[in-house]
């Protein structure tokens, strides 16, 4: 035993960043318990395009496993990878329902924007597009990215319904969206109340409750099968579950699609990982100044990895600030997280049973917490009306390439009326024209 415990703290640094094997195992317990919900979650939304949500939530364990443990053993960071709950939105919401392919095409899609991505994480040239992409067309992608989220739960819960004339107020005679309601008031406080575990809490008592309540077709919402735990089986099928051709015969509208994927992550990643990393004292500190290249590296690989293994984007988790505040400095704190979702796996018909209902309230919680970052909004200038017109459109037509094509443009015209000809950047221009193009491509062709 005290063998393996010096080989340990020789090998993640525990002793020489100030903490402890055991504050390190509790610290991934801690992000275990505040990002569990994820395998509620994720499956739900992939399931939404046709797939069994059963082998979704196989995938789903086994792309943040892979994706944590890549980033635990190599780069030894106390950061959490799994399927990002922007790009899982994109994935059903923006690719498959938006632009009318297949789920393969979209897990295409997911692979190139993962390849370009790895390739950029492993040059510089994902430190240079961080620092030099518009700030307010950034901040535009998060708020609306947050509001789409949002809206999407709302919809889901029934609290929000959608009919020819626009959007609705769901009926209060319907049993489900007071109990949406009053889940989502619950979620919202727990957000606030930074009580992350408590989400389990919620979706356990929504699925309980769906046993007895009826849902619109006037049967209880939740549907349990009896079984409890059962050894779970990989579906091969999709493994590597990719379209190629699919993916060139709709070529000109792939390719913005690719883009904003890829854009996304980008800065959803990156700020997680500086964000984390700096809590942790591992960044921007004299003995750590920078943020250790493994750590981009790990996550592009991940990115790659997932989709690989038949899920959506796998990305750091902003859950694993929970572990840090507990003392972990380590990537002991996301081995240990990496074990707990592994052993998760055994429970896949208990998790086959949580119904979209149970995962709604979380859905407008995260997206209220994307969308909090609107506190950097620039003040006392034009730029501001760029994210503000992104999260507007993206809350009402739930449009998201159109969100962002509008976003870039006015982004553009507002440096060209306010000459500030120095903003309009080749890459800026290139990407004005690539979107531009979709939009004549998805609404004339």
């Amino acid at each position: 035993m005290n063998w393996l415990t010096q080989t340990l703290d020789h090998y993640f640094e525990i002793n020489e960043r100030g903490s402890t094997i055991s504050r390190e195992i509790m610290a991934g317990i801690m992000i275990f318990s505040a990002m569990a919900y994820i395998m509620a979650v994720n499956p739900t939304l992939m399931a939404s395009t046709g797939l069994p949500k059963d082998a979704m939530i196989i995938t789903t364990i086994a792309g943040t496993v892979v994706g944590t443990l890549l980033m635990a053993l190599w780069a030894r960071l106390p950061i959490v990878l799994a399927p990002a709950m922007s790009s899982n939105v994109v994935f059903a919401n923006v690719i498959v329902q938006g632009s009318h392919v297949s789920p393969f095409v979209a897990f295409t899609v997911v692979l190139v924007s993962g390849l370009i991505f790895t390739f950029a994480s492993l040059t510089s040239l994902r430190r240079k597009i961080v620092e030099n992409f518009p700030a307010p067309i950034i901040l535009g992608i998060q708020l609306a990215i947050g509001a789409f989220i949002a809206r999407l739960g709302l919809i889901i819960a029934g609290i929000v319904t959608t009919t020819d004339h626009g959007m609705s107020f769901g009926k209060l005679s319907q049993p489900t969206v007071i109990l949406e309601l009053f889940a989502m008031g619950i979620a919202i406080l727990c957000l606030l109340k930074k009580r992350a575990s408590g989400l389990l809490i919620l979706i356990a008592a929504i699925t309980v409750a769906g046993l007895f309540i009826p849902g619109t077709d006037g049967k209880p919402f939740t549907h349990f099968s009896g079984k409890i735990w059962a050894i779970p089986h990989y579906p091969t099928e999709f493994i590597a579950p990719f379209d190629f051709k699919g993916y060139f015969d709709a070529i000109g509208l792939m390719i913005p699609v690719t883009l904003y994927l890829l854009l996304n992550d980008f800065f959803d990643a990156s700020g997680t990982l500086i964000s984390i990393a700096t809590r942790a004292g591992l960044c921007g500190t004299e003995k750590y100044p920078t943020l250790d290249s493994k750590a981009y590296i790990c996550d592009g690989a991940a990115s790659v990895t997932g989709v690989l293994l038949g899920t959506c984007t796998v990305s750091a988790y902003v859950e694993s600030a929970t572990g840090v505040e507990a003392g972990g400095r380590t990537g002991l704190t996301a081995a240990t997280t990496a074990f707990l979702f592994l052993i998760s796996a055994l429970f896949w018909p208990l998790l086959t049973a949580i119904p979209s209902l149970a995962t709604a309230p979380l859905l407008v919680m995260v997206g209220i917490a994307m969308m909090s970052s609107a506190q950097n909004l620039p003040k006392d200038s034009a730029d501001a009306s760029v994210p503000l017109l992104m999260i507007l459109l993206a809350a009402v037509t739930g449009d998201f390439m159109m969100t962002l094509t509008c976003g870039m443009i006015l982004y553009t015209a507002i440096q060209l009326t306010f000459r500030r000809f120095h903003q309009v950047t080749a890459t800026l221009i290139g990407l004005d024209i690539t979107f531009i193009i979709y939009l004549v491509l998805h609404n004339f062709l």
